[in-house]
């Protein structure tokens, strides 16, 4: 699907820059995941309860959706060049405030700050996009998104294995010091836009969520993108303290080295670019939303086995950033001249989603533990098939 009103801009989209955009996406997206291995030593720095620490979790998730809803649209209204960067440099004053906060009611409303200043890649996505030639879309997405993949899995590592020797606060002033020398380099490499037609904030608030009125194939997305979020924040929200436990017993080091079995993720997502391309969304969708469901049967029998879980986060990250990409590949290519309240509507849903998984998660973990949350993984995986084959139509495909 094209459109042939693609905007004009003045410099192509090359190797060198899409590397950097990549990079730099999954730099600042790694605010929102530094903090999952480092819920159990949380728990004991702060005296909460897991799932008073799984809160912050949410309270992140929480502040990158109002960040989409009301951050992300300004890349329609000003240079996405100067937001970009503004953005990583407010990001860091925020990581470095958490690093020096001693009270947990402070550091959760600072949470909420994290999120709306870690919505940088969620500008930049679209900024690719415009920038990419239609036929190659797909897989510049792709490419983009890898960044932010590998972002999220190695946030993780990152976090475990500082956490183990510096501490959790030395996590939070690593991350502020890489988000400045990002800026740095984005202020150098990204290219200047066109002249951007001048419309009124409040506009472009509102026309992102009338989108999803207007838009069938976006409000459709949109609502795979919740349930496949709210998937993903279900294990990864309670993992943690499920390896702290028993039998596993591991360390913040090993918790953080465990996401990296999530890689598999980054694979299937260029897979699913490449598959946009050829305009086989459909069957990446059936696809990924039956590895989601079944990752939920593997990480239940894998509570007592290392390797079947680990293949349980494998298909699940799989089966996510396969629906991720799909979902993206169509979006995208709705209304090109609004692509950035087109990425604002979809993400406040998948953020609204993860929200919600990540607080029944907390909440099912302390009444259930480890059962709670794999059957209410699988209940959202069964949904997404049910969707996936209920709106397998041209409309979405």
């Amino acid at each position: 699907m094209t459109n042939e009103s693609e905007p004009a801009t003045h410099q192509p989209l090359s190797a060198t820059l899409t590397l950097i955009m990549a990079v730099a996406t999954g730099i600042v997206v790694a605010n929102l995941y530094y903090l999952q291995p480092l819920l159990h030593q949380m728990t004991s720095d702060f005296r909460v309860s897991p799932a008073r620490a799984s809160l912050l979790i949410m309270f992140v998730q929480v502040g990158y959706a109002v960040g989409l809803a009301f951050v992300v649209p300004l890349g329609d209204l000003f240079a996405r060049r100067v937001l970009i960067v503004a953005i990583f440099l407010l990001s860091a004053v925020m990581m470095a405030t958490g690093a020096m906060l001693t009270s947990f009611s402070a550091l959760c409303a600072l949470t909420v700050a994290i999120g709306v200043t870690s919505v940088a890649g969620q500008v930049i996505v679209p900024f690719a996009a415009d920038l990419a030639e239609a036929r190659q879309r797909g897989r510049v997405i792709a490419r983009v998104m890898s960044g932010l993949l590998f972002g999220i899995l190695l946030s993780r590592t990152v976090s475990g294995v500082l956490a183990q020797a510096i501490g959790w606060r030395g996590v939070y002033w690593s991350a502020a010091g890489l988000l400045t020398a990002s800026a740095v380099v984005l202020v150098v490499t990204l290219p200047d836009e066109p002249a951007r037609p001048r419309l009124r904030y409040r506009d472009l608030v509102v026309g992102s969520f009338s989108l999803l009125v207007t838009e069938v194939p976006l409000r459709r997305r949109a609502w795979f993108g919740a349930l496949v979020f709210a998937a993903f924040s279900v294990l990864w929200t309670t993992l943690s303290f499920l390896l702290a436990g028993a039998p596993f017993h591991y360390s913040n080091a090993v918790i953080g080295l465990f996401g990296l079995f999530g890689v598999a993720g980054v694979a299937a997502a260029n897979l699913a670019g490449h598959n946009a391309d050829r305009e086989r969304t459909s069957q990446s969708t059936i696809g990924a939303a039956f590895a989601l469901t079944i990752s939920f049967a593997m990480l239940w029998f894998g509570r007592h086995s290392l390797w079947i879980l680990a293949t349980g986060v494998m298909l699940l990250d799989a089966g996510m950033n396969t629906m991720q990409i799909s979902n993206q590949s169509i979006i995208y290519s709705l209304l090109p001249e609004a692509r950035s309240r087109v990425n604002s509507a979809y993400m406040v849903c998948c953020f609204a989603g993860a929200s919600l998984g990540s607080f029944g998660a907390g909440q099912l973990y302390a009444s259930y533990a480890w059962a709670g949350v794999c059957w209410l993984g699988a209940a959202l995986g069964a949904v997404l098939v049910v969707l996936a084959f209920a709106w397998r139509s041209p409309v979405v495909a």
